[in-house]
C-alpha cells in the first residue's frame, strides 16, 4: 500500500514538474517571440529619402552675365529634346511603319545631351586633381569602390559665410562641429552648407560662395573624412578670388588650392549639392553614385540622403 502511494506521489510530482517546466518554457518562448517582433518592427522602420541633387536645366547662355559665361559648361547642359512627333518619324524609319500604327500617333521621346563631367551635382575622382595619390596611380571615377560612396553624413552649417567669397578656415570647421557637438570619424561624408543653392544660376550672388582653403581641406582629410561635399558651385574659393590672390601675392599656393591639397589623400569631392537644409546635422546615411564613365575625372551623380522617418 505504501509502495503504491509512494509511486502515485512520485508520478504526481513528475506531472507537476513537467507542467511547471512546460509553463516556464512557454513563457520563455513567448518572451523570445515578442523580442524578435520588436527587433523586426525596429528594422522595418521606413526610411525618408532626401534628394540632394541639383536640378539640371538648359538655360540660354545669353541669360548669363558676361563674366560668368566661361563657366557655362559646368553649370548648364545643352539638351536637344526629341518629342513624340519626331520620335514617330524615327520609329517609322526603323520599323517601316507610319504614325497610324502607333498609339495616338506618338513615337518615343528622347534627348541628346552635351555636358561636362563636372556638370551639376557631381563626384570628383582623385584623378581630377592629379595623376597620382600618395605616389600611387590616382583613381578615376569608375574605379571608386561603391563602399566609399555610401557613408554616414554630417552637415556643417557655414551659411553665415554666405556671399563672402571667403576662404573656409579650420576655425570655421571647428566652430561648426562644436555647435552640433560632433567629432568627425573615419569614413564620414562632411557636407558644407553655404546656402548658395537658394540663388538662381543666372544670379551673380550664386558665384560669391565661400570655398575651402588648402589647410582646411587637409584638416578634414586627416580627421578621417572620405567625402567632402558642398552646396556651392565650387569646392575652392571662386575663381576671381583665387586669381586676385595669386596675382596680388605671386604665391602659387593660391591656385586651385582646395583641390590640390588633396593630392596625397584618397578623398572625393562632391560639388553643387542642393537641399542640405532638409537634413539633420548628423545621424543619416548618404549615397553618392556617379555615372560609371571609363577613365573619367568626374561624373554627374544622383545624391540621396537616407533618414529614419
Amino acid at each position: 500500500m505504501h509502495f503504491r502511494q509512494n509511486c502515485a506521489d512520485s508520478a504526481d510530482l513528475l506531472r507537476r514538474a513537467y507542467l511547471q517546466n512546460s509553463v516556464r518554457a512557454a513563457i520563455q518562448y513567448k518572451r523570445r517571440f515578442q523580442n524578435k517582433r520588436r527587433v523586426q518592427r525596429k528594422e522595418a522602420r521606413p526610411l525618408k529619402l532626401v534628394d540632394l541633387t541639383r536640378l539640371l536645366e538648359p538655360i540660354d547662355i545669353s541669360e548669363f552675365p558676361e563674366q560668368l559665361r566661361p563657366l557655362y559648361r559646368i553649370i548648364c547642359p545643352e539638351v536637344e529634346y526629341i518629342g513624340h512627333a519626331k520620335g514617330a518619324k524615327i520609329m517609322g524609319e526603323i520599323f517601316g511603319c507610319s504614325e497610324e500604327h502607333l498609339p495616338e500617333g506618338e513615337g518615343w521621346a528622347e534627348e541628346n545631351l552635351s555636358i561636362s563631367t563636372h556638370l551639376g551635382t557631381h563626384v570628383d575622382a582623385p584623378w581630377h586633381y592629379g595623376s597620382k595619390t600618395s605616389n600611387k596611380p590616382a583613381l578615376t571615377v569608375e574605379q571608386i569602390p561603391l563602399s566609399d560612396l555610401f557613408l554616414d553624413g554630417v552637415v556643417l552649417d557655414l551659411s553665415h559665410l554666405c556671399m563672402s567669397a571667403a576662404g573656409i578656415e579650420i576655425k570655421h570647421l571647428e566652430e561648426a562641429l562644436r555647435a552640433i557637438d560632433y567629432q568627425i570619424k573615419p569614413r564620414d561624408a562632411v557636407l558644407i552648407k553655404t546656402g548658395h543653392d537658394q540663388f538662381h544660376l543666372t544670379d551673380p550672388r550664386r558665384y560669391a560662395y565661400p570655398g575651402m582653403l588648402a589647410a582646411s581641406a587637409v584638416w578634414l582629410a586627416e580627421q578621417g573624412a572620405l567625402v567632402l561635399g558642398t552646396d556651392a558651385l565650387g569646392f575652392d574659393r571662386p575663381f576671381p578670388a583665387m586669381i586676385e590672390a595669386w596675382k596680388r601675392s605671386g604665391d602659387k599656393a593660391h591656385i586651385w588650392d582646395g583641390h590640390y591639397a588633396l593630392r596625397n589623400y584618397q578623398c572625393y569631392v562632391v560639388q553643387q549639392l542642393s537641399n542640405l537644409e532638409a537634413l539633420p546635422a548628423r545621424g543619416f546615411k548618404v549615397s553618392f553614385f556617379p555615372l560609371k564613365l571609363a577613365g573619367a575625372s568626374a561624373a554627374p551623380a544622383r545624391v540621396v540622403a537616407f533618414l529614419e522617418d
